[in-house]
């Protein structure tokens, strides 16, 4: 982007320079300034209607309302005048005309912009005499709660909706003084139900049916964290009280999300408490499982274990990783599976084809990456495949911020009209599973794509060929040699091309990393990697075998046939998305599982442990384009542990059996450390992440003589998601799914 003019302008009697056309309101935040403001919020079109920001400027007769004013060179500005003082005090006295003065009981009061200004600027008296119009409180959705006497008429919900959305559910009605926010169903939301209205409200006008008359925000905790369901690694902070969490938002706008959240991010945190949480280890007895002690349980898993591998050999157990636990718990998962038991079959649930992308990509990778901060900044976008507004919604967002705020041109190939095709300057429809055929045409005209879509493919490759510092975002659409021919694409095209695959779980980019893999080590060395290999070896102590392991499908199959004996599956349900698992004659004869709740994989299995989620352990996750970010243990759930934890107890009691050798680690970020000197790419400035920031991997792949691969059909498997669903998780959140768009949802 072109370098900004500076101008120099005064500020109290203070000089400063800042870019040519910034708004004052932005300007003073330079010098700790607060100018208040009750409907100017950042990235949002501008409003003046509240007219609180009014400061004086020299040679302007009149007070003007800094959220519109621009700079200019030797503009003289005060803020805090007389004048000034006394025009805010007469705008609240205005505001709290018909605004009730229950701070009391509104669940704002502690937290509200208005209460905030009125102790600061406020009188002790009102000369409005008049009986304050009253309007009965509104339920416009089981998340969603209107009161609007206490609405100030700032805007702030319409335009979010709006502007930020692009959903349109809130509008003005009535005129003057009986002017009201209302829903675009006349008495109820249909809507995404991102809760981004209620967060915006400056003051208790908008409140949350999950948080609504539960407690005062003195008297929680508030924990910064990431949200567990999409891959997009939204921070959210939690208010908890008593281990239990009541709220989530991130009104403090750190995070590489800034304010936003989907429903999930704001809503989905209730699972945590749902009555059907595993609370106690499981041991099937006879046909049945039933609690038992901690102790029992490590015991029978180590010892099953043990006579599996000494019976049938390491290659007849299986591992099945997760998508939504840490980092940490990854590295020792496929650890545990190498080294302490001695197989490479060790996979988990895949939703997009990192592996592919790094394999193409190559030694360079780590110049093309595309952060989420990138993909806002970027010229032009070239999105093939996905649905980013219900599968990946924050990547919607910043696509749709980028094209208000600086002209960002987004390009789409799809095989269904999403919703982001409104945006788009060109749209191509193809055929279902088609987008890799349009993508290898567009890089090297191979093939042929008939009827309109050609067509339309031929003016998309003229516009491409037009823009610079292109974004490449794809779905599971694209996988193995057709992401070769992504990479050849944007290499023909101008500039710096950065490429980012979409996932579907908050951390299937880390699993991938971390070596969950069959076929790779953590970082994406190759098994015949020697110097990787053995540096792997000498700091697990132990042999690592260089003959490829099973994928997950390969697993599920080989446990129906009975090919594998043992099946070790760490926060997973395979058996949802890759068939389902019995039990007799050639069927697998061990399944232990780490897990919440009993889904169809826990119900199968011999041992259950009771497994902490996501907001209740620490640890650090990478979201889908690479960035490594903090968990913090937010809640406590009796008789849960973390991965981490049961990982550690059951290679004690391997090591008991004289398999292997126990885990050491005493805390994550001990597993942490190691990963960063271990793992190419995640030796990361540690003081960003302990301040709670995002801190980008940046892999490279040796190839050391392999080619791009084609993966087998099946092996990338979205699990299409809505923005109501999230997985297994998703259908224990219940504030989620009593939504009526959450029902219609398939």
């Amino acid at each position: 982007m072109a370098e900004q003019k500076l101008v120099t302008i005064k500020i109290d009697d203070r000089e400063l320079k800042v870019p040519a056309g910034q708004l004052i309101i932005e300007a003073t935040k330079q010098i700790s300034t607060e100018v208040p403001s009750f409907c100017y919020y950042p990235g949002l079109s501008l409003q003046a209607a509240c007219r609180m920001c009014l400061v004086e400027v020299e040679k302007m007769p009149k007070l003007q309302t800094a959220c519109t004013l621009t700079a200019t060179e030797g503009m003289v500005i005060r803020t805090d005048t007389a004048q000034i003082k006394q025009a805010r005090k007469g705008m609240l006295e205005f505001l709290l005309t018909n605004h009730p003065l229950d701070c009391p009981v509104c669940d704002k009061g502690g937290e509200c912009e208005l209460q905030d200004m009125v102790f600061r600027y406020g009188a002790d008296t009102s000369r409005f005499v008049e009986e304050k119009i009253h309007r009965p409180e509104e339920k416009w959705s089981e998340l969603v709660y209107y009161d609007a006497p206490r609405c100030i008429l700032c805007f702030r919900c319409v335009r979010v909706c709006d502007e930020g959305m692009d959903v349109k559910a809130l509008g003005v009605g009535m005129r003057g003084a009986n002017s009201v926010i209302i829903p675009n169903m006349e008495d109820h939301l249909e809507c995404e139900e991102c809760g981004m209205c209620i967060d915006i409200c400056p003051v208790g006008a908008l409140t949350s049916g999950t948080y609504r008359y539960k407690t005062r925000p003195w008297e929680m905790q508030y924990v910064s964290t990431i949200c567990t369901h999409c891959s997009n690694g939204c921070k959210t902070t939690l208010s908890v009280r008593n281990h239990e969490i009541l709220r989530a938002n991130n009104r403090d706008l750190s995070g590489i999300n800034n304010d936003f959240l989907c429903v999930k991010g704001r809503f989905g945190f209730d699972f945590t408490k749902h009555p059907e949480r595993i609370k106690q280890p499981l041991l099937r007895k006879g046909d049945k499982l039933l609690p038992v002690s901690w102790e029992e349980a490590a015991q029978a898993a180590a010892a099953k274990l043990k006579e599996v591998k000494d019976t049938h050999g390491v290659d007849s157990i299986g591992f099945i990783g997760s998508n939504r636990t840490s980092n940490e718990e990854n590295y020792l998962f496929q650890r545990l599976a190498r080294v302490t038991i001695g197989t490479n079959n060790v996979d988990h649930h895949r939703t997009a084809d990192y592996t592919g992308l790094f394999t193409a990509l190559g030694e360079n990778a780590k110049d093309w990456v595309l952060t989420m901060d990138r993909l806002y900044k970027s010229k032009a976008v070239l999105l093939i495949g996905n649905d980013p507004t219900n599968q990946n919604p924050f990547v919607a967002w910043q696509i749709r911020a980028g094209i208000r705020h600086h002209g960002l041109k987004l390009f789409v190939i799809n095989s269904k009209d999403i919703k982001l095709r409104r945006k788009a300057e060109n749209f191509v429809k193809v055929a279902a599973g088609q987008e890799a055929a349009a993508i290898r045409w567009l890089a090297s005209g191979e093939g042929q794509i008939a009827g309109q879509a050609g067509e339309q493919l031929s003016a998309l490759k003229s516009a491409l060929s037009a823009e610079s510092d292109v974004a490449i975002v794809f779905g599971s659409e694209i996988a193995g040699s057709a992401i070769a021919s992504i990479v050849a694409l944007g290499a023909s095209l101008p500039g710096k091309t950065r490429y980012m695959a979409l996932g579907d779980y908050s951390n299937s980019r880390g699993a991938a990393d971390l070596g969950v893999l069959p076929d790779r080590l953590p970082g994406y060395a190759y098994l015949d990697d020697n110097k990787s290999r053995e540096a792997f070896e000498k700091l697990w102590g132990g042999k690592i075998s260089t003959k490829p392991g099973k994928t997950t499908p390969q697993m599920i199959e080989a446990a129906q046939n009975g090919g594998l004996k043992a099946l070790y599956i760490m926060g997973a349900n395979p058996l949802a998305h890759f068939g389902t698992l019995g039990y007799g004659r050639g069927k697998a004869d061990l399944v232990i599982v780490h897990e919440m709740f009993m889904t169809e994989t826990a119900k199968q299995a011999d041992i259950v442990f009771p497994a902490a989620s996501a907001y209740e352990k620490d640890g650090t996750v990478t979201n889908t384009s690479g960035e490594i970010q903090p968990l913090h243990k937010a809640a406590e759930v009796m008789g849960a542990r973390s991965d981490f934890d049961l990982l550690r107890i059951l290679s004690h009691q391997l090591e008991k059996q004289g398999v292997g050798k126990a885990f050491h680690y005493k805390t994550p970020a001990a597993v942490y450390e190691e990963i960063r000197k271990a793992v190419p790419g995640y030796d990361v400035d540690l003081s960003g992440l302990l301040a709670g920031e995002a801190e980008t991997s940046h892999i490279a792949v040796k190839k050391n003589g392999h080619a791009a691969y084609d993966v087998p059909v099946g092996l990338i498997k979205p699990a299409q998601n809505s923005l109501f669903t999230s997985g297994t998780l998703g259908r224990y959140g219940q504030a989620i799914q009593s939504l009526p768009e959450a029902q219609a949802k398939p």
